[in-house]
């Protein structure tokens, strides 16, 4: 409830339309971006469903925060890795500062920083959380392509 002027009858109204299940839950959220054409796309609060979330994409997302030393340390490598896969249509590698906007989905704990988790594109209900391997380019590779449900094949294989 965010009410600017609070008052009984404001209150009544709140209380009725929380009955009626007619609220939309408060999502903290950044503005959404103007420009989201780099390799690394920017979510925020409010396009977390539909970007994370979206049922064609596999999408990687890293979630951080502006002041983390690993987050700072992780950035390039992970720009890197999205001009990597920029031209897989059906993955996407995204960022959100987590301490600037809510994560809209349960399954995606967040209780340090950076935590990072690959969605694939058909079970979006259970995300892999990268664990275990450095956050270099090479880990976050191999773990992209252990887990993707459909990547085009590259030149090497072919």
């Amino acid at each position: 409830m965010e009410p600017e002027d609070f008052d009984s009858d404001v209150l009544r109204q709140f209380v009725l339309a929380f009955k009626k299940g007619k609220l939309k839950p408060v999502v903290k959220s950044q503005p959404v971006p103007k420009n989201n054409k780099g390799p690394v796309k920017v979510v925020v609060g409010k396009t977390f469903d539909t970007i994370v979330m979206d049922p064609k994409n596999d999408v990687l997302i890293e979630f951080y925060a502006p002041w983390c030393g690993h987050c700072k340390k992780l950035e390039p490598v992970y720009t890197e890795l999205g001009k990597k896969y920029k031209n897989e249509k059906n993955l996407v590698i995204a960022k959100m500062d987590a301490t600037a906007n809510d994560v809209t989905n349960d399954r995606y704990k967040v209780e340090g920083f950076p935590t990072i988790y690959f969605a694939p594109r058909d079970k979006k209900s259970n995300p892999i959380k990268f664990e275990g391997g450095d956050r270099d380019l090479e880990h976050l590779s191999k773990f992209i392509e252990e887990h993707a449900t459909k990547l085009s094949r590259t030149k090497e294989e072919l």
